[in-house]
């Protein structure tokens, strides 16, 4: 199993304002499973992994392996949660390099749908024009702006360039039960669809079709994925003690932290691999947690190679940041540091080490001089980088986040601030329906 150490952290507030959260976090937890606090219409994410049937597994499988078989490329086009958890898990256990090296072994997984950027989009579709590429089309509404705009380019040119049958085959929806553009067009066209539940939010939904059918299409196991997570939910359920629930205990430290005025979290990895976990972990706590003027910042580094630019802000910087580092115990690769007969550099010293125990030190000698440096430090240890671990990741973050907003008293599963954007936009673009927004937005331009 994953483990927590938060004894750098308990050492600036001390065991006892953690421990004072217990009540609360129990009470929190007890919120969670009966839906007494707000937000009770989007806990289906609690006990996901442990509803999912073998059944469920292998249509998912089967999907992924149609895609398999006739593309050697998939685009992904979703945003938020509908691709930042699929991409976590596929970058952290891909090649660095596979979209240079690959043979024809699995498909490359692209992403899409998740900006609006003119270049990246025609420099997409330039790529596209001598592959055989499906899409996966992770959108509830199916109106969207972002990913809206990316599937209908995408459609056209699969449709063009593989013909109407053939991108029936290769296009796949992920999408609402019954309602919404995007159910309206797979109903139409006859994509192969899976259901986004109702009840799970976007930033919660790595371990439904959302998640699981773009991890499969890359090659993953993620039966071990679920059963990762399946005992991370058993471990972390109702009955476990304060003392045994890992997530109860995050929550409690990062909240005490946050009261004695550290607001900003960075989560740090030692794994470039990482970086898209990054990515998840921010949008699942910034939008849990940043409302009604509340919420502990996320932020995101990684090292060593932030420590050249953010390293210096963090050792020495405003006191207001505590850090939440992942540590994974053993590389799937053995490389061993050369020696050298100049010994111009000086690293002679290293030759015959494994590259990784280099990292190791540089991990433990940066916690060292940052806890030195007014830095309280919370550390998530992986024993290796694999599925079964991933998934223990994904729901102790998912069940920690749940505890953590309720202790913050807000609801964790509602957004309302990402619709304020959305307006002006549209009434900048002239929409239909947006007339009295867009003459107001001119009057203030």
């Amino acid at each position: 199993m994953i483990k927590l150490d938060i004894t750098k952290a308990t050492q600036f507030v001390g065991c006892e304002k953690v421990k004072a959260f217990e009540a609360e976090v129990a009470s929190a937890k007890q919120a969670l499973e009966d839906g007494s606090r707000p937000g009770s219409d989007f806990l289906g994410w609690m006990h996901l992994p442990t509803s999912i049937t073998p059944e469920f597994m292998a249509e998912i499988q089967a999907c992924a392996d149609v895609l398999r078989a006739n593309c050697d490329t998939v685009i992904v086009a979703g945003i938020g949660g509908s691709y930042l958890g699929a991409r976590a898990v596929i970058e952290a256990l891909g090649n660095s390099f596979a979209w240079l090296t690959n043979k024809g072994e699995n498909p490359n997984i692209l992403f899409a749908g998740n900006n609006i950027g003119e270049d990246y989009l025609y420099e997409l579709t330039e790529y596209l024009k001598d592959k055989n590429f499906g899409v996966i089309n992770i959108s509830k509404s199916g109106t969207t702006t972002e990913t809206a705009l990316a599937f209908r380019l995408l459609k056209k040119q699969c449709e063009e360039q593989r013909g109407k049958e053939m991108a029936k085959k290769v296009i796949v929806a992920v999408t609402d039960a019954k309602k919404g553009a995007a159910r309206t067009t797979a109903d139409k066209e006859g994509y192969t669809s899976f259901i986004i539940p109702d009840n799970v939010g976007g930033r919660f939904s790595v371990l439904t079709p959302v998640g699981l059918l773009p991890i499969a299409a890359a090659g993953f196991n993620i039966a071990e994925l679920v059963r990762g997570a399946q005992d991370m939910e058993k471990a972390t359920s109702l009955n476990a003690s304060f003392d045994e629930d890992i997530t109860a205990q995050y929550a409690a430290v990062r909240n005490a932290l946050y009261n004695d005025g550290k607001k900003i979290e960075i989560l740090c990895n030692y794994q470039p691999k990482l970086h898209f976990m990054n990515e998840w972990w921010k949008q699942l706590y910034g939008e849990s947690e940043g409302k009604d003027g509340k919420g502990i910042f996320p932020a995101a580094v990684d090292l060593t190679t932030d420590l050249h630019s953010m390293g210096q802000w963090i050792q020495d910087g405003e006191r207001t940041i505590f850090e939440t580092v992942i540590s994974v115990e053993s590389p799937e690769h053995k490389l061993l540091f050369p020696s050298d007969d100049e010994n111009l550099d000086g690293l002679n010293f290293l030759a015959g080490k494994r590259v990784d125990e280099v990292n190791k030190m540089a991990e433990l000698g940066t916690q060292l001089a940052h806890v030195d440096g007014g830095v309280p430090n919370i550390r998530l240890v992986m024993p290796r980088l694999n599925e079964y671990y991933l998934g223990q990741v994904i729901y102790f973050f998912e069940k920690a986040c749940g505890i953590s907003g309720y202790l913050l008293n807000v609801n964790p599963f509602n957004q309302p601030g990402v619709e304020a954007y959305k307006k002006n936009m549209f009434a900048l673009l002239g929409k239909p329906g947006y007339e009295a927004e867009t003459e107001a937005i001119k009057a203030r331009l």
